[in-house]
């Protein structure tokens, strides 16, 4: 693609400014203009002065072995004479969060590859592409860095001079896969008050990944400085210590008279704004928050009668919102960042309910493909920004897990295919590596990260590492083998390695002592004892005040163990506990995301750490897969996957007047709903598809309507 066309850029490394480069071209009357386009960093596109598309921070963040390219129709946009101008930032691919470009490829930087096709009124084509007849110059964004934030002088002076073009042989270019980053929604300032250190901070009252937006009248040179942060201290003071390094600033140099300017080559995740400098009085107008994600479509949406838990469901939404910037990251504020495969997994299945992300999964699985070791591993970010990371249990799984996923939300069957001979490589990849064989064991693992049974100064839970490293390598084994089978391939090589960890598990591991091993060996049924072991969690959450102890791992699974195995209230005790631990003392701590930690404000109003304390960390929002899957009962069927047809079984509890789930689907919304009514409940279903219907144990085969039981 863009084979005539060159990679060009500013003569020498443009360091800390933006490089702009500029074409100007005549054109007369015209049938049609299309420009494609991609670079190396991100770009802003203008033509004639009006910004070419809605693609924030395009061409988007993607595997280093690659770059998508974007296609626009600029028909209406030409003009007789006319200047094509193309801002470019270090975006993903270069600065603090790349490591791997940084330090591997010096030499290389920013750049912009394009080519813009004219079809004049008598049909005859021209193109314009990216060479040597360009201009650049240093442009107005005087520093730019996801981490950092940026900078902006509306009085610089450009000077341009011949751009440079260069050969760049690292990378190729695919059209656009995954969905479009672009601006959402605007958000008005809640309050702008002064913190006891005297500061003026606004408050948005939402927790959001995006940018600001100033509007203010000024004089020449006067200067807007602002800094971001997502929670206050305990006296009320501004507070930026979790963001670690990440500096997530943002400066401006105004022109003389009406400034309206937004960030073009960065995000930050905020709640808070704090006006370090401003030339005028701030007020609601002078200052707004535009919330930026992935392009998705919203399709699931979960409602019940009590209010807490409700804005539980409305945090997983912003929290997945937040997070969902183009790669599945773990946090969107901090030095990080990234597309921890970990975070992806474990809440893929809530992701692909709440909203529509096929197309983004296709995306991060293939830089997922890309990014895999020759050897099989996987590492435990992706895209691969960091230096060597190689495979871990429960993260590198998601290499299995995530495809399954999407295959049975949507029916997705492609994406099976393509990764398929990945997931037999990692799996291979398992039995070189471990010490037991059919075991995974005397490996370096995350564990069940941030357990709260951890040993003191441990971020890792006292969950055994093997336990749990086996338990993964067991339930990817099997889903490699469903895999095939739905591929239609004949090879019994998976479904006999199955078995055999599983027995080797069985006999290995006989006791478990914490919840997270209790909840593994239940969810993925490698115990012979499941009545013994689901008592023994059941004990051990109650003795702990009805309170959970896991972490990353056993978190999301936590819920299904004790409903699968007759424990479904206090599964529900769980979900509306209020004291700490839970998911609702968040809320009632005031979060309007999900928190990294359990604690990440305490009753207390102090802080869990400074360095590993997200305010928007959506991993523990996977509860919502088991409020859909169980509590309101709406499931896909394996051999009818996308919906086609769906089982229902909705579990109701007295502990709530109401609870309803509504999912839109490839063919149609399925809607599960119960009340209260007394000492029984009504339930409201409605399929789109034929349905098998369990309620109160009773079935129902149904064709697609509406029912009331």
């Amino acid at each position: 693609m863009l084979n005539n066309s060159k990679w060009i850029s500013y003569p020498t490394d443009p360091v800390f400014h933006s490089p702009v480069l500029k074409r100007t071209f005549s054109a007369g009357e015209i049938k049609r203009a299309t420009l494609e386009i991609t670079s190396l960093g991100c770009y802003v596109a203008t033509l004639n002065g009006q910004r070419v598309g809605d693609f924030i921070l395009a061409p988007g963040g993607t595997s280093v072995k690659r770059v998508q390219m974007q296609t626009y129709d600029v028909t209406s946009m030409i003009k007789e004479d006319n200047v094509l101008q193309v801002t470019l930032g270090k975006g993903w691919f270069r600065g603090r969060l790349n490591t791997r470009n940084s330090e591997e490829k010096p030499d290389w930087y920013e750049a912009l590859k394009c080519q813009l096709h004219i079809v004049d009124k008598d049909g005859n084509d021209s193109y314009i592409y990216s060479d040597e007849d360009w201009q650049a110059s240093l442009g107005p964004v005087t520093f730019t860095d996801i981490y950092d934030g940026e900078h902006y002088d509306a009085t610089y002076e450009m000077e341009f001079v011949p751009a440079k073009s260069f050969d760049y042989t690292g990378v190729d270019i695919v059209k656009q896969q995954g969905e479009i980053v672009k601006e959402q929604e605007i958000i008005k300032a809640h309050r702008i008050f002064k913190t006891p250190k005297g500061e003026t901070v606004i408050d948005f009252n939402q927790n959001l990944t995006g940018y600001c937006q100033i509007e203010l009248d000024a004089k020449a040179k006067e200067r807007v400085s602002l800094s971001f942060a997502e929670v206050l201290d305990k006296d009320g003071n501004f507070y930026t210590e979790n963001y670690r390094s990440a500096k997530s600033e943002f400066e401006y140099i105004c022109k003389e008279g009406k400034n309206v300017h937004k960030p073009l080559l960065t995000f930050y995740g905020f709640r808070y704004i704090r006006v370090n400098e401003f030339p005028c009085e701030v007020t609601p107008d002078s200052i707004s928050a535009i919330v930026v994600h992935s392009d998705i479509k919203r399709t699931g949406y979960l409602s019940s009668s009590n209010p807490l838990l409700n804005k539980l469901f409305s945090n997983i939404i912003w929290g997945q919102k937040g997070n969902f910037l183009d790669i599945p990251t773990d946090c969107p504020q901090r030095d990080e960042r990234m597309g921890w495969v970990g975070d992806a997994q474990v809440f893929v299945r809530t992701a692909s309910y709440n909203y529509d992300v096929n197309r983004f999964f296709e995306k991060w699985l293939e830089d997922m493909r890309l990014d895999q070791y020759p050897n099989g591993s996987v590492p435990f970010i992706i895209p691969h920004y960091w230096g060597e990371c190689g495979s871990t249990a429960v993260w590198s799984d998601a290499i299995t897990i995530c495809p399954w996923q999407i295959y049975l939300t949507y029916a997705n069957k492609s994406v099976l295919r393509k990764m398929y001979p990945c997931m037999k490589k990692y799996i291979d990849h398992i039995g070189t590596i471990t010490k037991s064989k059919y075991l995974w064991t005397e490996c370096w693992q995350f564990g069940d990260w941030l357990g709260l049974d951890a040993p003191a100064g441990s971020y890792k839970g006292s969950s055994n590492d093997d336990i749990i490293a086996s338990a993964f390598y067991y339930y990817s084994t099997t889903l490699v083998d469903k895999i095939g089978k739905v591929l239609g391939y004949k090879c019994k090589k998976h479904e006999t390695l199955s078995k055999r960890i599983k027995e080797k598990f069985k006999k290995t591991f006989k006791e478990f002592k914490t919840q997270t091993e209790c909840v593994v060996a239940l969810y993925f049924d490698l115990t012979d004892n499941k009545e013994a072991v689901a008592k023994k969690l059941a004990n051990m959450i109650i003795e702990n005040g009805k309170r959970l102890k896991t972490g990353f791992v056993g978190t999301p699974y936590l819920l299904h163990a004790l409903s699968e195995n007759g424990y479904c209230e206090l599964a529900y005790d769980l979900l509306l506990q209020e004291d700490y631990p839970s998911w609702l003392f968040s809320v009632k701590q005031g979060a309007t995301t999900i928190w990294e930690h359990w604690d990440g404000v305490n009753d207390k109003g102090e802080f869990w750490s400074k360095d590993m304390n997200s305010f928007n960390h959506y991993a523990y929002g996977s509860v919502a897969d088991w409020v859909y899957g169980v509590a309101c009962g709406i499931k896909t069927v394996e051999d009818k996957p996308g919906f086609e047809e769906v089982f229902i079984a909705p579990h109701p509890t007295k502990k709530l007047n109401h609870l309803s789930a509504k999912i839109e689907t490839r063919h149609g919304t399925v809607e599960s709903a119960w009340y209260k009514e007394g000492n029984s409940f009504r339930y409201e279903i409605t399929t789109p598809v034929k349905a098998t219907v369990v309620i109160e144990g009773k079935t129902y085969n149904l064709e697609k309507g509406r029912y009331v039981f």
